[in-house]
């Protein structure tokens, strides 16, 4: 199993501004995207914390309409990391995880079943896969807006002796990054 940590980052590194909120993001008009469904095609498991989490379920009221939940993340396992209890729509496999990371990941990989691990976010969730020596690879889409403030893509201070680049893209106004994270050395 990899751990591959993609999302969507302003120019300024944030992913959320200083309410958690994306809907910066979506304002960028943009006709072509990196291929999801390609990207999904090879994820056994969805891993996030319990704000971006909340704020999907929100967005797009997944517990009125748990319908919609299979169209975003199929019928694979989502584990999220909180200390609180909270809500499930009927019918997705989402797994609360109290504990930190090195102690799930057993657990993750067995979820995986062959498959990888995305860490939809956030940023200092995939810090903590990097910390326990399990992060992989970090995707990022690059937009075309700046923030002030808010949750940085990755709170942890990571050399360029650590990650590798090995794509980028442009789709319409963004960017993708591609990085390998390589071992300490």
């Amino acid at each position: 199993m990899r751990v591959i940590y993609n999302t969507a980052t302003s120019l300024s590194g944030y992913i959320a501004d200083e309410e958690n909120s994306l809907a910066w993001l979506f304002a960028v008009d943009s006709a072509s995207q990196p291929d999801h469904e390609a990207f999904l095609s090879g994820i056994g498991v969805l891993v996030s914390g319990s704000t971006t989490y909340e704020w999907v379920l929100r967005e797009e009221d997944l517990v009125a309409h748990p319908e919609k939940w299979p169209g975003y993340y199929g019928a694979r396992p989502y584990y999220v990391f909180t200390s609180r209890d909270l809500p499930v729509p009927d019918g997705a496999d989402v797994r609360f995880v109290r504990g930190s990371v090195a102690e799930a990941l057993p657990t993750i990989r067995e979820a995986a079943a062959g498959g990888d691990a995305w860490v939809i976010g956030g940023g200092d969730l995939a810090g903590q896969f990097l910390d326990a020596g399990a992060l992989d690879e970090v995707q990022v889409s690059v937009a075309p807006a700046a923030l002030t403030g808010g949750a940085p893509v990755l709170p942890r201070r990571v050399g360029p002796d650590r990650l590798r680049l090995r794509s980028a893209e442009r789709f319409d106004q963004f960017a993708h990054l591609t990085y390998d994270v390589l071992p300490p050395t």
